[in-house]
This record gives C-alpha cells, sequence and structure tokens, in this order.
C-alpha cells in the first residue's frame, strides 16, 4: 500500500478522524489504467496531463503541456473529439484507434474515450476498452436484462435480480445492493456472489464506512471503479491548475484516484478490485451496487460498466415507481380510514374532540398504540400513554411552531431524556398542534431490532477507549458482529403526516362550523330571553346599554327589569363568568331562575340565596355575580342586595351615593347568606347599575373608575336618562369584558 500523500497529493492525509471531510473529488492523481488530460476548451491544449502520458501515449508530461490536443492522440482522432464538444454529447460512447506510429502503450489500439467540464477545463479521459466484449451482445444483454427486472412483484425481488444481471455483465466474484437507511447507515439487501463465499446478505454498515461526500459523489457520478486496489497512482502534471491555482474537480472522472482509507478498507476486506453503481431515487442516493473482485485487479469493458450503469439507472426508477406504489397504497388506506373517521364524527351529536379521541379507528390511522389530546382546558387520550405531564412536556419539545407542519420522531428519548421506561409507551411520537394549547400526539412503543454488522461498527471510537497511540484506520474484521438496538419506534411515513394534516383540517372546520351553528343558536336565545325594547313603568324611565368585549354578543352579562304585586319593580343586572355557547346558556337559566324566585315573592336576599343553592347543584363548574333592586314606589324605599357584584350607584342631585358593595358572596359557591340595604330615596333620583366590565382594566384600579362615574353627579340632572348613560359608556370607554349599563330614574 502506497503513502496518502501518493494517493491523493491534491490534499493532506486523513484518517478516521477527518475521513469525513476528506475533499476526495480534488485528489490531484488518477488510477494508472487510463490518461487524463484537462485542456483549455478555446484552444483544445493541454493545460494539466496525468504523469503517464509518456507511458500510454508517448508524449513526455512536460513536452505536452500547452501542446493541442492532435500530440496526444493524433489528427483524426483530435478531430472527432473536437466534433463532439462541439456537438457536446458527452453521454455518448466515443471509440477511436490511436495511431500506430507512436511509442506508448496505447498505440494503435481502439480506445474508450469519455469527456466532460471541469470548471473552466475540458477533461479528456482515455483507457484502452478493457476485456473484450461485444457492445451489440452488451446492449441485448441490457434489454433481455430490463424484461427480467421488470418482472418482478417487489423491490426485494427487483434487487435480487438487479445482482444477478450486473453480475453476469461485470464477471465479477460478488454483487450486492446495499441500501442505506435513514441515518446512511447501509444494509446488504441482495447478493449474487461465488458459491466459496461467505455471504454478506443481512449484514449491516454503519454510515461512517461511506461519509457524506462519498455519498454526494455517487449521487452525482454514477460509476465508480477501482480496476486494483493496489495501484500505483499517477499524478496530474501539474497538481494544481495554473489558471486556479486549486487541484482540477475530478468529480465526474471515471479515473479518479481514490481515498487511501478506502483502498484500505477494501484491502482489509480481501477485495482487489471494485466497482460501484449507484441507485438514485427521486435525486437522493437510496443505495448501491456494489461489485467485488478478489482473484486479482479485474477491468470490465467500458460497455460492459456503461451497461450496468444502465441497469442501475432503470432499476432506480423502478424501485422509485414501486415505493410510490406502496405509499400510494398505504396512503389510499389511511385516507379511507380517515373518510370513515371523520363521517362518525359528523354523524355524532356528542363533542367533536371527545368523538374523535373515542373513535376505534383512531390508533389504527397511523399505526400508533396510544393517542393523547389538549385542547382547551380538555384533556383526553387513548390506548396506552405515559402520564399527562410527560405528555405536556413532549408537546413542548416537539411542536415549536403550533400552526405548522405536524412533526415526528422514533427517537423521543432524545426529547426527553431524564424520563424513565418513556421508550415503553412512547419511542416514537408524531403531533400536530392548532393553536398553542391545542395538540394531538400519537404514540409508538420501541421495536427493539437484532442489527448484524459487518464487524464492530464502533472501530472509530477506540482513540477515545485507548488513548493517543492507536492508530484510526479501517477496522480489520468483517466478522458478523450483532447488536440489539432499542429504545426507536417504527419510524414514521409522510403519508402518515399527511393524514394528521387532514384530521386537523377537517376537525378544525367541523369546530368552526358548530361554532358558527352554536353561535347563531346563541345570539338567537339572547335575542328571546333579553328584552329588545327596555320596558315601561309608571314613575320611572329607564335606559340600558349592553357593550360587547367581543365580536360577537356571547358574554355572560344580563339584566332584568320584572314588574311584581303591590306595584313594586325589581331591576336585576348580573354576569356569568366567561364568555361563548356554554356561558349563555348558563345565563339563561340563571336569568329564569332568579325571575322565577323574585315573581314568586321571594325579596332581594332570599332569591340570591336560593339561586346560589340552584347553581350549586345545577351547575357546579360556573360562578356568576348578580346585583337585586326592589323599588317600592309607595314607601320610596329601595331595598337592594347583591351577590358580589359591583355597588348600585345613587345620585341625588349634586351628591352619590354607593350601595353596599356585597350582601353575599358570588353565587354558584353554596357558602354565605344574604343581607340586604334598604334605602329611602326622594324624587328626582338617578340609580346606576353596572357589570364590571364598566370599572375594571388592566391597567387602571377600579377606584379611579368609580371616581370618574362620580364626577358625573352635576351633570346628571341636565341630561336625560338615555343621554346619561351614553355618558356613562363613553367617560369609561371600551374594556376587555362585556359591559351592561342600566339606569333608573325615580320621579
Amino acid at each position: 500500500m502506497t503513502s496518502a500523500a501518493s494517493h491523493t497529493p491534491g490534499y493532506e492525509e486523513a484518517d478516521l478522524t477527518t475521513c469525513d471531510r476528506e475533499p476526495i473529488h480534488v485528489p490531484g492523481a488518477i488510477q494508472p489504467h487510463g490518461v487524463l488530460l484537462a485542456l483549455d476548451p478555446a484552444t483544445m491544449t493541454a493545460v494539466m496531463v496525468s504523469a503517464n502520458t509518456e507511458e500510454l501515449l508517448g508524449v513526455a508530461p512536460d513536452a505536452g503541456l500547452g501542446r493541442p490536443l492532435s500530440a496526444f492522440v493524433g489528427s483524426e482522432a483530435a478531430v472527432e473529439i473536437t466534433t463532439r464538444v462541439r456537438e457536446w454529447a458527452p453521454g455518448e460512447p466515443l471509440i477511436l484507434t490511436l495511431p500506430r506510429d507512436r511509442d506508448g502503450a496505447l498505440a494503435g489500439q481502439e480506445i474508450d474515450v469519455r469527456l466532460h467540464e471541469s470548471g473552466e477545463r475540458l477533461v479528456v479521459e482515455l483507457e484502452s476498452l478493457g476485456r473484450p466484449r461485444s457492445t451489440l451482445m452488451t446492449y441485448q444483454s441490457a434489454r433481455a436484462a430490463m424484461a427480467r427486472l421488470s418482472s418482478g412483484h417487489s423491490i426485494e425481488q427487483l434487487v435480487t435480480q438487479l445482482v444477478r444481471e450486473v453480475r453476469k455483465l461485470t464477471e465479477y466474484d460478488r454483487v450486492m445492493v446495499y441500501r442505506f437507511d435513514a441515518d446512511w447507515n447501509g444494509e446488504v439487501v441482495a447478493e449474487d456472489k461465488r458459491d466459496d463465499l461467505n455471504s454478506f446478505l443481512g449484514l449491516h454498515y454503519p454510515a461512517s464506512d461511506i461519509p457524506a461526500q462519498a455519498r454526494r459523489l455517487y449521487t452525482l457520478n454514477w460509476t465508480r471503479l477501482i480496476a486494483d486496489v493496489g495501484y500505483e497512482p499517477v499524478h496530474l502534471s501539474p497538481v494544481l491548475d495554473p489558471g486556479t491555482g486549486a487541484p482540477l474537480d475530478l468529480t465526474y472522472a471515471t479515473l479518479r484516484s481514490v481515498s487511501p482509507i478506502h483502498l484500505e478498507y477494501l484491502a482489509n476486506m480481501g477485495v482487489r478490485a471494485s466497482m460501484s453503481v449507484s441507485l438514485v431515487v427521486d435525486g437522493e442516493l437510496w443505495g448501491l451496487i456494489a461489485c467485488h473482485h478478489y482473484r486479482g485487479p479485474h477491468r470490465p469493458s467500458q460497455d460492459a460498466r456503461a451497461a450496468a450503469e444502465f441497469l442501475g439507472q432503470v432499476a432506480s426508477q423502478q424501485i422509485g415507481q414501486r415505493e410510490q406504489a406502496d405509499v400510494r397504497e398505504a396512503a389510499l388506506s389511511a385516507q379511507a380510514t380517515l373518510a370513515r373517521i371523520m363521517g362518525r364524527i359528523d354523524a355524532s351529536g356528542e363533542s367533536p374532540l371527545r368523538t374523535m379521541m373515542e373513535d376505534p379507528e383512531l390508533l389504527d390511522l397511523v399505526g400508533a398504540s396510544g393517542a393523547a389530546l389538549r385542547s382547551r382546558g380538555h384533556f383526553l387520550t387513548a390506548g396506552t400513554v405515559p402520564d399527562a405531564e410527560t405528555l405536556d412536556r413532549l408537546a413542548d419539545g416537539l411542536l415549536s411552531d403550533p400552526y405548522g407542519q405536524p412533526v415526528a420522531t422514533d427517537h423521543a428519548a432524545a426529547l426527553l431524556p431524564v424520563v424513565p421506561d418513556l421508550s415503553r409507551t412512547a419511542a416514537g411520537v408524531l403531533g400536530i398542534a392548532s393553536h398553542a394549547d391545542s395538540w394531538l400526539l400519537w404514540l409508538r412503543p420501541e421495536l427493539p431490532q437484532v442489527v448484524d454488522w459487518g464487524g464492530d461498527p464502533t472501530n472509530k471510537r477506540l482513540e477515545e477507549t485507548e488513548g493517543e497511540g492507536v492508530r484510526l484506520s479501517p477496522r480489520l474484521s468483517f466478522e458478523r458482529w450483532r447488536e440489539v438496538r432499542s429504545g426507536r419506534s417504527a419510524p414514521w411515513q409522510a403519508w402518515e403526516l399527511e393524514v394528521a394534516t387532514r384530521l386537523r383540517t377537517h376537525m378544525n372546520a367541523l369546530m368552526l362550523r358548530r361554532s358558527r351553528d352554536q353561535i347563531e343558536v346563541a345570539e338567537s336565545l339572547l335575542r328571546t330571553v333579553l328584552p329588545s325594547e327596555v320596558p315601561r313603568f309608571e314613575g320611572m324611565d329607564i335606559a340600558v346599554r349592553y357593550v360587547p368585549a367581543t365580536t360577537y354578543q356571547l358574554g355572560g352579562d344580563w339584566w332584568d327589569a320584572v314588574s311584581l304585586d303591590d306595584g313594586r319593580v325589581a331591576f336585576v343586572v348580573g354576569d356569568t363568568a366567561g364568555h361563548g355557547v356554554s356561558v349563555v346558556g348558563a345565563m339563561t337559566q340563571v336569568r329564569a331562575a332568579l325571575r322565577a324566585y323574585l315573581m314568586g315573592g321571594a325579596g332581594p336576599a332570599q332569591a340570591l340565596d336560593r339561586l346560589d343553592l340552584l347553581m350549586v347543584s345545577l351547575l357546579p363548574d360556573q360562578v356568576a355575580t348578580a346585583v337585586i333592586a326592589v323599588w317600592d314606589a309607595g314607601s320610596r324605599r329601595l331595598e337592594i342586595c347583591s351577590a358580589g357584584h359591583p355597588p348600585a350607584m345613587v345620585f341625588a342631585g349634586s351628591d352619590v351615593t354607593e350601595t353596599v358593595a356585597t350582601g353575599r358572596p358570588l353565587l354558584g359557591l353554596g357558602e354565605g347568606r344574604a343581607e340586604s340595604t334598604v334605602l329611602d330615596v326622594g324624587p328626582d333620583v338617578t340609580v346606576l347599575f353596572y357589570t364590571d366590565g364598566l370599572v375594571e382594566r388592566r391597567h387602571a384600579d377600579v377606584e379611579t373608575a368609580v371616581e370618574r362615574l362620580s364626577a358625573l353627579a352635576p351633570r346628571v340632572g341636565d341630561l336625560g336618562v338615555e343621554d346619561f348613560v351614553d355618558l356613562v359608556v363613553e367617560t369609561s370607554g371600551s374594556g376587555e369584558d362585556d359591559t351592561t349599563v342600566l339606569a333608573v330614574r325615580l320621579y
């Protein structure tokens, strides 16, 4: 084995700690079975040449620099190459015969010519045809092989047939299909070999065996040949391009010298020659056709290599088509399942969220073992899940964008490494969110795997355990090395994320549609329950204003004016906590009950105590405040009782009196007893009732707001009650909560 610098003079020596950064596309050298010329395309003169031009073409490297292409290949061949360059069809085969009147080893021989561009240079690669083989026969063989490849019904059958066809074409001792996983580890999924060789089928190889820059080259240049692992590399002369001062980019060169680390790797496996053909699906490296030869150097003819590359391209297309077909089939099945789930949710009169979480196919939809939902106060689960705190932490770690696309991981322990036994119920998580506090997670348990590696894949860690004296080089042993991998779930597929998106879209639309329906019902209920016109009573004027805090009137505020026996009139202002459809329903019940108590003869205090008990039994999760005032015109007495409500304000001339703030605690707690306050009221007095939305502001105290209302006293006598209510609302401004104002002027 020659030194690294000899193999790759274009860059410094690398080892296993730096091989993932090794610039293998600019080695500064080629393999010795061919010649490379880098030309100035404008003049077709040599700028860089391989150091073996004298041996193979009879032209010394130094003497050839600056000379025209014809000096190397003869006039006729130079014309053919120049014509091809003008037509620029680099992919088409070009076979030429070199002049016999040369001293080089290729004189008088048929040679294969390959052309490609590298920056500002035209690269010409010349190589003898190799082992005799008829181009026509290879073409016919390739066509027959295509038909046999198409006969399989699965990817496994396809790659199994592929290795047979490529081995027949190229005559390697072993041909394998090596497939990459999501982490770029490889697995031998098909193999055809000599009978006396041990099998590599099913063995895995770590991603470090083929680092990222090598995978990039495989994606760009489909075929790579090493005719003799023990070759002596041929440097380019000069090593650096005189025009750029940099090594020549040999990404597309088939003669490119290979990393010495990779050559040592092959030598440790006993390989004497190798070839690889890329399998590229949708622009990404799917795998490799890896060919090994053990009996000595081996260089298949160019037409056999071209046929193998053609089969690799055909197989890549068929692999892509079959994977897409498998995905389509799975996706269609999932769509059918989703349609059944959505149909059952739509048909149910129950909560859509609860119906969804109780659906028998929710887990089957994405192959999950558990699911959890948190949405606007609801927390629901299905199947096997961790505790609520762990689920919240998983959602926080996974769903950084609450309005984005679904996110999945098959290694949830990376999100929560400190949670013991997490993988038992949630090794994999697929999550999607609709709002910051609304998400749905599907969970999968771990799926332990027994992985057979081709040798111990931990070789690169030796330096850490053994010290600086250990030489980091490719491993020597490729014996089967078994590892049990745990902590990961089955991977999530793209179509599963798409199904999650469709379910979210449907649920959001359904929730919005039902919300709108409920809003319409609730608004209709509000219009029915709350008087559309202010009632008129003898000896008084009444004015009411309602200002919602939201775009639709679904708050919990209410008011009422009820005619009682003996000419008395009861005024009520209340506030049921919250907003939304459910609050409107609760408010309706509370208002109706309070009206019934008052009309049944209960005084303000007794009515509020009864209402408190009713709410505890009928509406256990709801609280409310209310103030009741009963006016007796005969005695000119006003009996007032409040349950946690802002006090009424009595305006008499320039004087303002606040009634007692609280006659009892707020309603719905089942605590305390009410006490009324009785006021003697003279003529031309205005009583103001309101909900807390009038005086509560986020950045101001209630006392200041009440003082502003009190300051209106001098103007009350000059205003009608309607104008007075408008002034009250204008003075307070808009707030964060609904506001109800009721003013009564007693004459």
